[in-house]
Order: structure tokens, then C-alpha cells, then sequence
């Protein structure tokens, strides 16, 4: 057999979930796989110590790993987790309830019997009996086994508070769960210093990404996506900024020496994504290697590896080597992974025994040494995500890491490398002029590009660019109304956050998560953020979803007439009886990713106006100083109510045509608010020429940022005629 040099590299990544309005963790991943994942993945290597890995750890989620292990974080699902359950209101009791099941049931969930017991219970009605039936008794379990099933098998095993607790299973009382919350802080405290250790005593090599996780070929230039797929739609206006994916690079190499005490020469490009430019800057930063995927070497070589039936590819020789990649008269190390044995780990090997799988994959490689031609050693490649496959584990696979690694370890004709060393053991690498430009999936960018949501996306970044070159521009040419360094800073670092790549990997048809929502509000949050340390307005369409998932609502058109009284209160049952309705499934609460404000929306036509009422959730509500509402109502031309509160009470309101703040609102409009909200609209001022039907929205806006909108989708669409009681269609 031939001798094989294999290199492991897992990925760690989580996406900034911090809300850069309130400092909320809006999702709890990154503390969750921290305590599930993160530490137990380099620990486990201890009991090898002859296999060497790579670990890369992407600088955004280290920065949130430094803030939890501080202590010092403000995540709301980990407050109400280690909160009294005899101190649960009905709104912590249905969170907890929506937050504690959102785990793989089959392996996470199965191994806690009172946890499925629970999970049975609070099945029916929607949680709603659970929320009257459960006892303290039933809150309390739920809440520390949420929290225990997601703990690591090492401190499952090997800690004393974790594993009696563990032994317990339920009854647990509240000192039970307060000794829990100190060992899940105690534990986030090693992660980062557990991987700087593994890396000085020279077991693993740390690797890095571009800081927020940006597809960089696309920052430097968006077009590059047609390259790989001429059909990618684009948006209309080219992304392209170099100056951003080198900042992204600089920064992620200031990050890595400060934590781990080193530069990094490894760069794991956010989801393999490779171009000439982007390798180019890479280089000129003072990487020295780079990995991305088999699909990518493919499309540059313009060969295949097409498996037969053992596993084996074409061309493995091609495949099963480092390469020197030439570009702007720069060199760059290239490692490309093996698709096919990657997929195995990440996707396959869940569904077998732990032994059985590790045997399968020693003797896969083994199958590689025996059959692969060329002169020297192979290098195998295996890179994948090393949080999210274990819950699909028995074990959180740690069972499959040790007997897998200790087969390498134990075979003569194996080396586990890591990245720097299997480059520098292979010597002589064949050179390749440039690399085609692409992801690991699919070889092409369709993901973060290919769908019109992504250009929407896309489309808002620019406009946030532009804006943000316009007032550092003012800035240089020393003008009055330039914004100061620090309020650039700011805008920069929102700037840079909505580069990332996880907010177009959920928009599009490929992904979807139960999360959705609160990943599509932090990144038009993020991209607010800069006009907001601008003093700037932020463009109405940040305040409306990109993501076109449709809010369950229950949906009335008007039954006829209104005459109503513009006060701010239902004067009378009557008042708003006729009137149209948009009434969607919600509850207040700060909780599960975002906060509701706004409850319904009725409207309706009246002789000589047009009238709308939006009904909150007042405790919500009160939580904002000084909000604003913006109503909006489109015809041939878009007419926008602006109604600031002060005090809880409505302070003054504006009224905007085209864009442009008209004069005398008041002979335009009126606008009250006291318990619920209330504006009318004169017809004359609404052009109903050439129009079927009025779009109305709701936002409500505060500190510069869209806070909550109605509808969900962005505009409601109201018919006009007679037979829909409303005004007649003009020619």
C-alpha cells in the first residue's frame, strides 16, 4: 500500500446572532455547541496523540465565544432556561416550550426519558394545555433537561455536577439548576484556551476565514458568479469591493494572533469559495494555503472524479496532491478535499455503528493507498463541519472519533497531518495557473446569489455601501455634515457584518430552518445599523422581509362602510365593525429570535377617506422610547404617514408624498394614538387613476431600525369597487 498523508480539517462556524440594536443573542447556537461541541472535539484528540488535525475557527465566532466566556452576555433563552419556574409567566412558560424541543429527537432527546415524556405532553392543543397543566415540578425538569442534552459527552461522563444531574434524570430541584448555569459557565471558559494549548503543543494547526465569513469572490466582485453559471441571475448594479475582502482578511489575521499567539498561514475560504482575485489578496496578506473542494480542482483541471462503484475516483491521482496555484504573479498552496469521504462523515455515518463506520472509512482509504498510481505519498483531504453532524450521533460521535482516529494512529501506513505539515511532507507540488471561481457545493455560487431573494439581498448591500462610501467621502473633503471616525467605525463594522455568508444561505429555496425569520431581521438589522451611525434614514424596504415565507394570518375584506372617529380608542363596537382585517398568529414577547409589537391591522373605505387602525401589544410596546409608526398606502403614487410617540402618547405626525414631506399634514391627514393606533387619509390625496387595488403596510420603527412590520410579506393588497366596499375604480 501505498504510504497516504491524511488531512482532517473541521470547521467551526457559527454566525453573528448578536442584535446589533438591543446586544441580544437572538439564538442560542454558538453558547449550545460550545458546551456540546466546540471544547470536546479537540479535547477527544488527547487519547491520540499522534493524530494530527486542523481546526478552523472562523474569527465571528470566536469573538462571540470570548463575549460568553466573559460571562458577561445577554442571550434571553439562557435567562429563562436557569430562571425560578415558580417564577414563569405564560409567555416565558410557551417560549420555553417552542425554545427546549428544537434539538435532534432521535439522538439528543431519546437518551433523557422524562425529556420525551415532557415533549409528549406538551404536544396537544399547541402547547397550549402544557402551558395551564405542567407543574413547577414539570417546568423545572423541562428546563434543565433542555440544557443537559445538549452537554458534552466528556462532561457527561467525567464531571461531577454534570454527570449526578445527568444520573438524576428528573425531580431536579432549583439548586440542581443553578449548579448547572455555574458548570455551563464555568465550561465556556475553555474553549478558546483548550485550542490554543492543542495548537502550542503541536497537535492540531489553526486555520482561519475571512472575519465575518463573506463569499469573497463575490465581495470582490459579485459578476465572478456567472463564471461558473452563466444563468445566475445578478444584481443590477456589481457588487465589487476588493478594499471590504482584504479588511475582512486583515482582520481575521489581527484576531487569530491575538487569541491563539501566532499568524495564521491557512485560510479556509467561507464555503471553499476560491477566484483569482480573491486568492490574489489572500496572498498578498501572508497566507500561505488555502482549501476548497474536489468540484473546484475539477472545473480548473476541467477533469472529473467520478466514483465507480468501490468508491474510487478518476483522475485520483490529480486529486490526492497539493497544488502550487500561480495568480498575480503570487503563489498559493491548494488542498482539495474528497467529496465522496467528507459526505460519508458528515451525512452517512450517523446511521451506523460507531466501530462499523470507523472501520469503513479506514478501509476506504486504505482502498485509496492500495489502488492509487503515482509516485509519491497520497494526500486525502477530508474538510467538513465540525458542529452540526454529531446530534445525527449516537454519542454525539464521539465514540466514531476515538476508534477512527485510533485506527489511523495504529496503522504504519498512515500519517494524520495537518494542513502546513502534509504541504510541506509532499514537496514537489505540480503548479496550476489561477482557479476556477466557485464554492464547495456545486462548484458555483448559486446559493448566495442564485435566487431573487439573494439579489434583493444583494441589491440592499449595495445601497448601504454607497452610502457609506458617500459619507466617508464627505469626510475626507472636510464637510460640516460628515459623519466623526467613530460614527464610521460603526457603520464599517455593520457593513462588514452583512458581508457574511449565512444571511444568503437561508434566503432562496435551498435552506429553510424554523429560524428564518430571525436570520432575515438581523441582516436588514445589520444593514440598518449603517445608516444609523450615519444619522442617515434607512431606506423603508430594510423594514420588509427579504424572505418571502408567508405569516399565517387570518385574512377579512371589508363588509362595508366605516364612519369612524380618529381618537386613538374604540369609541364604539361599531366604530370598526365592516372593516377589512389582517390579524396574523402572534404573541408578544422578547423572546424566540425577535419581539411582536404590532398585533393586528384593520382597515376600511369611507366616504372621503381612507382609514386604518393598528392594534399592539402595549407591554411590548412599552418597552420602546419614543417610537415611530410609518403607514403606508400605495396607489399610482406611494403616500407614507409618519406618527412619532413621546411619553406613550402621540407627540406630532408627518405626511409623505413621493418621498417628499408635504407642508400641512394636518389638511392632509389625521393621526391619533392612545390605546390603539389610528390615521386617515384623504382621498384626494391618494391618485387612484389606473389602479385595481391600494397597498397598505404597517412599520414601526425605533432608534433608526424596523422593529416589527404588517404584514410580514410587505404590502397588503386591497381591492378597489363597488362590490369590494371600497372606492370605485377611476380610468
Amino acid at each position: 500500500m501505498k504510504r497516504l498523508h491524511l488531512v482532517l480539517l473541521w470547521h467551526m462556524h457559527q454566525p453573528q446572532y448578536r442584535d446589533p440594536e438591543t446586544g441580544r443573542y437572538v439564538l442560542p447556537w454558538t453558547r449550545l455547541h460550545a458546551v456540546k461541541d466546540y471544547w470536546g472535539m479537540v479535547e477527544v484528540l488527547r487519547e491520540t496523540p499522534q493524530f494530527h488535525a486542523t481546526f478552523n475557527v472562523v474569527p465571528a465566532l470566536g469573538a462571540q465565544l470570548e463575549e460568553y466566556a466573559s460571562g458577561k452576555f445577554d442571550e434571553p433563552w439562557f435567562t429563562l432556561a436557569f430562571k425560578s419556574a415558580e417564577e414563569l409567566t405564560a409567555e416565558d412558560k410557551a417560549e420555553i416550550l417552542a425554545r427546549a424541543f428544537q434539538l435532534n429527537h432521535e439522538r439528543l432527546m431519546s437518551r433523557w426519558p422524562r425529556l420525551v415524556e415532557l415533549f409528549e405532553w406538551s404536544r396537544p392543543a399547541g402547547g397550549a394545555r402544557a402551558r395551564v397543566t405542567f407543574t413547577p415540578r414539570d417546568w423545572r425538569d423541562l428546563q434543565v433537561l433542555s440544557q443537559l442534552a445538549w452537554m458534552d459527552e466528556l462532561w457527561l461522563e467525567k464531571d461531577d455536577v454534570v454527570s449526578r444531574l445527568a444520573g438524576k434524570g428528573k425531580d431536579f430541584t432549583e439548586r440542581d439548576k443553578a449548579a448547572l448555569k455555574g458548570k455551563q459557565l464555568e465550561f465556556l471558559a475553555l474553549v478558546l484556551p483548550a485550542y490554543r494549548e492543542a495548537a502550542e503543543r503541536g497537535q492540531i494547526e489553526i486555520s482561519t476565514t475571512p472575519f465575518y465569513h463573506p463569499i469573497l469572490p463575490l465581495v470582490c466582485d459579485s459578476d465572478i458568479a456567472r463564471v461558473a453559471n452563466p444563468g445566475t441571475p445578478l444584481p443590477r448594479r456589481a457588487f465589487r469591493q476588493p478594499d471590504d475582502a482584504r479588511e475582512q482578511l486583515r482582520r481575521a489575521r489581527e484576531y487569530h494572533e491575538r487569541v491563539f499567539g501566532s499568524k495564521p498561514v491557512g485560510l479556509w475560504p467561507s464555503e471553499g469559495s476560491v477566484s483569482d482575485q480573491a486568492l490574489t489578496l489572500a496572498a498578498e496578506e501572508g497566507f500561505k494555503w488555502f482549501g476548497t473542494d474536489e468540484g473546484v480542482l475539477g472545473r480548473t483541471l476541467n477533469v472529473g472524479f467520478f466514483r465507480d462503484t468501490s468508491g474510487l475516483p478518476a483522475n485520483a491521482d490529480r486529486l490526492y496532491q497539493p497544488y502550487a496555484v500561480q495568480i498575480g504573479g503570487k503563489s498559493i498552496n491548494g488542498l482539495f478535499r474528497d467529496h465522496h469521504l467528507s459526505d460519508l462523515i458528515g451525512f452517512v455515518y450517523s446511521r451506523m455503528d460507531s466501530k462499523a463506520a470507523a472501520v469503513d472509512l479506514h478501509g476506504r482509504l486504505r482502498l485509496l493507498g492500495d489502488r492509487v498510481a503515482g509516485p509519491g505519498p497520497l494526500t486525502v483531504c477530508l474538510f467538513l463541519d465540525g458542529e452540526n453532524a454529531w446530534e445525527y450521533y449516537a454519542g454525539n460521535g464521539r465514540e466514531f472519533l476515538r476508534q477512527f482516529y485510533k485506527k489511523i494512529q495504529d496503522d504504519q501506513d498512515f500519517r494524520a497531518l495537518t494542513a502546513s505539515e502534509a504541504i510541506a511532507a509532499a514537496k514537489d507540488a505540480p503548479t496550476v495557473n489561477g482557479i476556477f471561481p466557485a464554492s464547495w457545493i456545486n462548484a458555483n455560487f448559486d446559493v448566495w446569489i442564485g435566487h431573487s431573494e439573494d439579489v434583493a439581498a444583494w441589491e440592499l448591500l449595495w445601497d448601504a455601501r454607497q452610502a457609506f462610501a458617500r459619507a466617508l467621502e464627505a469626510q475626507k473633503q472636510g464637510r460640516v455634515d460628515a459623519p466623526t471616525d467613530t460614527a464610521l467605525k460603526e457603520a464599517y463594522e455593520s457593513l462588514l457584518t452583512a458581508e457574511g455568508s449565512d444571511w444568503c444561505w437561508w434566503y432562496g429555496p435551498e435552506h429553510s430552518t424554523a429560524n428564518d425569520a430571525e436570520f432575515d431581521a438581523l441582516y436588514r438589522k445589520h444593514l440598518t445599523g449603517v445608516y444609523v451611525a450615519l444619522g442617515q434614514i434607512a431606506p423603508e424596504d430594510l423594514a420588509k422581509p427579504i424572505k418571502r415565507r408567508p405569516e399565517h394570518a387570518l385574512q377579512v375584506a371589508p363588509t362595508g362602510f366605516l364612519k369612524t372617529r380618529v381618537d386613538g380608542r374604540e369609541s364604539s363596537y361599531f366604530e370598526w365593525l365592516g372593516s377589512g382585517l389582517y390579524s396574523p398568529e402572534r404573541r408578544g414577547g422578547s423572546m424566540h429570535g425577535r419581539i411582536f409589537h404590532l398585533r393586528e391591522l384593520r382597515y376600511g373605505f369611507e366616504d372621503d377617506r381612507f382609514s386604518v387602525r393598528v392594534d399592539l401589544f402595549p407591554e411590548a410596546l412599552a418597552e420602546l422610547e419614543d417610537p415611530e409608526f410609518r403607514v403606508t398606502i400605495g396607489a399610482a403614487e406611494e403616500i407614507a404617514v409618519m406618527v412619532k410617540l413621546a411619553r406613550g402618547g402621540l407627540r406630532e405626525f408627518a405626511v409623505e408624498r413621493g418621498r417628499v414631506c408635504l407642508l400641512n399634514p394636518k389638511g392632509v391627514a389625521q393621526a391619533a394614538f392612545e390605546r390603539i393606533l389610528e390615521v386617515s387619509v384623504n382621498r384626494s390625496e391618494i391618485d387612484l387613476k389606473g389602479q385595481k387595488s391600494l397597498r397598505l403596510g404597517v412599520a414601526l420603527w425605533h432608534g433608526g431600525l424596523p422593529v416589527d412590520v404588517l404584514p410580514a410579506e410587505g404590502f397588503l393588497e386591497i381591492a378597489l369597487g363597488d362590490e369590494q366596499y371600497a372606492w370605485a375604480l377611476e380610468g
